[in-house]
C-alpha cells in the first residue's frame, strides 16, 4: 500500500471514529446514558425487599441489595458501551461482496415490561459494499443492545440499523428468537413458547433469493 492509499484508509477510519463518537449516533442508539447508580440501586432493593416482606437483616439477605447493585452493572452494561472502543479499529476495506453470516450467538436481556429476562439466539448476516467487520466484533454489538431492559423487536432492529450505519453495507439481515421468562414463570406460563423477530435491510428485504439464501444459512446452523 503506498502513501497516498494508506492516508485514504486513515481519512475513512477517521471518519468512521467520528460518526461513532456523534452525539447524534450515540443518542440514536441510547448509548449516551449515565453508569449505573449502584448506591441508588442498592436502596431501593433494600425497600422492595421490605415491600415484599421480608426482612433484609435476615443472614441469606445482608448483601442482597449490594449484589443485585452489582449484577445490575453488568446486565445493562449496554447504555454505556463505547463503541470506539467496541469495534476497537476493527472495520477493514476488503475486495469481498459475498454474504457473511455469524449464527447462534448466544444473548441474554432483559424484558423492559416486567424486568424479566429473556434469552436466545442472534443470527447475523450482511452483504458488504466495501467494508467489512472483525468476526468477534458482531456478537459484541448483539451483547451491546442486549444488555439493557429491552424489547425484542426493538432489540433485533438496533442490531440491523447499527450494522448498516458503520458499515454501509449492501444489506443487513438480522433474525432472533428467545424464551421470555415472563411468559414463563408467570402470566401465561407457556414453558415451550420461542419469540421470532427478525429485520431485513437493503437487499435483504429486497432481493427474495439473498433473503432465503440467508435463512438457509440459519437454518442449517440451527439444525446442526
Amino acid at each position: 500500500m503506498d502513501s497516498y492509499e494508506t492516508q485514504v484508509v486513515a481519512a475513512a477510519d477517521g471518519d468512521i471514529q467520528k460518526k461513532l463518537e456523534s452525539e447524534t449516533l450515540l443518542s440514536r442508539f441510547g448509548l449516551d446514558a449515565e453508569s449505573v447508580d449502584q448506591a441508588a440501586v442498592e436502596k431501593a432493593v433494600l425497600k422492595m425487599l421490605y415491600a415484599i416482606g421480608e426482612d433484609p437483616g435476615r443472614q441469606g439477605l445482608l448483601e442482597t441489595p449490594r449484589r443485585v447493585a452489582k449484577a445490575y452493572q453488568e446486565l445493562v452494561s449496554g447504555y454505556t458501551t463505547d463503541p470506539v472502543e467496541l469495534l476497537n479499529n476493527a472495520i477493514f476495506d476488503v475486495a469481498y461482496d459475498d454474504m457473511v453470516v455469524v449464527s447462534n450467538i448466544e444473548y441474554y436481556s432483559l424484558c423492559e415490561h416486567h424486568m424479566l429476562p429473556f434469552v436466545g439466539h442472534a443470527h447475523v448476516g450482511y452483504l458488504p459494499k466495501d467494508k467489512v467487520v472483525g468476526l468477534s466484533k458482531i456478537p459484541r454489538i448483539v451483547d451491546m443492545f442486549s444488555r439493557r431492559l429491552q424489547v425484542q423487536e426493538r432489540l433485533t432492529r438496533q442490531i440491523a440499523e447499527f450494522l448498516v450505519e458503520v458499515l454501509n453495507p449492501r444489506g443487513v439481515a438480522v433474525v432472533m428468537t428467545a424464551q421470555h421468562m415472563c411468559s414463563m414463570i408467570r402470566g401465561v406460563m407457556k414453558h415451550d413458547a420461542n419469540m421470532t423477530t427478525s429485520a431485513m435491510l437493503g437487499d435483504f428485504r429486497h432481493n427474495h433469493d439473498t433473503r432465503n439464501e440467508f435463512l438457509m444459512h440459519v437454518q442449517r446452523s440451527t439444525s446442526e
